[in-house]
């Protein structure tokens, strides 16, 4: 069924009780009203020791920041401001109070870089490894917010930054976490004498994006500098594939994308290619990129080409006309949701 299958499943038939609730399950964030001109904007993540990330390669600190960025990211992808933070952790008996302390350095790092507040949570026991649960909240005029449904034919496909590097970051650190395991293997009674080292040269970057992904305030606020009101907005955390496909599906339309036109750093091309990988496709299903993927009338498309770091790299069509990618020879090929699935048998026995 997967994550959104069963997100629907359980949710379709959930109707909002209260006038305070303007948007509930289904976007980046709830959207709700009380007093005043400016909404507030609600969302929550969820990062589980073993599925979202290995602690045996991911420092505390850098999964601190991960943990608030991430949650940043959905309140710019509504085109809004975050406000505020509240942190629930679950923790075994493992953990020190020291590496508390640098979970919660990489937390306030993030805060203070995007003038948030940590305002609260929770602290309970687990048994089975560490989950870090973060809400975030936001605010944003009604005219400001951008929802997934309101892309429209002929809107120009956006993205910004580039694609796929945190997932070759990430395949890097499983070389070699794979890499150090087999020569403790080949150590047998002489373990304690290992003494690896890994090899990262010349790949930091793509370590960055990784471990230490940025939410694209800047892209927002230049946005909003030059007076463009995107369509339709939501961050790439599961792919760009699989986010594409949702924004045409709650705008009931097709699309266009062109495989040149993906944004491609020199070291995700390198490594893909080291690690006998196609690159488009890791760009397409990867994930983790923590980028803007947003839609805009065609014609601004001036004006958004000139922008830096943003990239047109495709149309949104007719339903009917289905959601296509165009090779570089210019064969054309469904377009299909293979991100992240959190749910699936695979993704769950890393």
């Amino acid at each position: 069924m997967g994550e959104f299958g069963l997100i629907k499943h359980l949710t379709e038939d959930i109707k909002p009780e209260n006038g305070s609730t303007i948007r509930g399950v289904g976007d980046d964030c709830a959207v709700l009203q009380y007093t005043g001109e400016r909404r507030v904007l609600v969302t929550t993540d969820l990062l589980m020791e073993g599925v979202h990330f290995d602690l045996q390669y991911v420092p505390l600190e850098h999964l601190g920041y991960k943990s608030i960025m991430v949650n940043l990211s959905d309140i710019y992808a509504m085109n809004g401001t975050p406000r505020q933070v509240t942190v629930s952790l679950a923790l075994s008996k493992r953990f020190q109070v020291e590496d508390l302390e640098a979970l919660y350095r990489g937390m306030r790092r993030a805060c203070e870089q995007h003038h948030v507040d940590l305002v609260g949570g929770d602290t309970t026991s687990s048994l089975t490894g560490l989950a870090i649960s973060v809400t975030a909240i936001g605010e944003a005029r009604p005219r400001d917010i951008v929802y997934r449904d309101g892309a429209r034919p002929t809107d120009l496909i956006c993205v910004s930054g580039n694609l796929g590097a945190a997932y070759m970051g990430l395949q890097l650190l499983e070389r070699e976490k794979l890499v150090y395991y087999q020569q403790l293997k080949e150590a047998g009674d002489k373990r304690d004498q290992v003494d690896f080292q890994p090899d990262f040269s010349g790949r930091e970057y793509l370590l960055e994006r990784q471990l230490k992904p940025e939410a694209r305030r800047d892209i927002v606020e230049a946005l909003q500098k030059a007076g463009i009101h995107p369509t339709s907005m939501m961050d790439i955390s599961d792919g760009l594939s699989s986010e594409l496909m949702h924004i045409c599906t709650q705008s009931h339309t097709g699309c266009r994308i062109y495989e040149e036109r993906i944004p491609l750093d020199y070291q995700t091309a390198v490594a893909a290619e080291e690690l006998n990988m196609n690159v488009t496709t890791c760009a397409l299903n990867g994930g983790e990129d923590y980028e803007l993927l947003f839609t805009v009338p065609l014609t601004l498309n001036d004006q958004v080409s000139q922008m830096e770091d943003i990239h047109v790299i495709g149309y949104i069509t007719e339903e009917k006309l289905g959601r296509a990618l165009i090779t570089r020879d210019g064969q054309e090929f469904e377009l299909k949701a293979q991100g992240w699935q959190p749910l699936s048998s695979e993704n769950n026995a890393k």
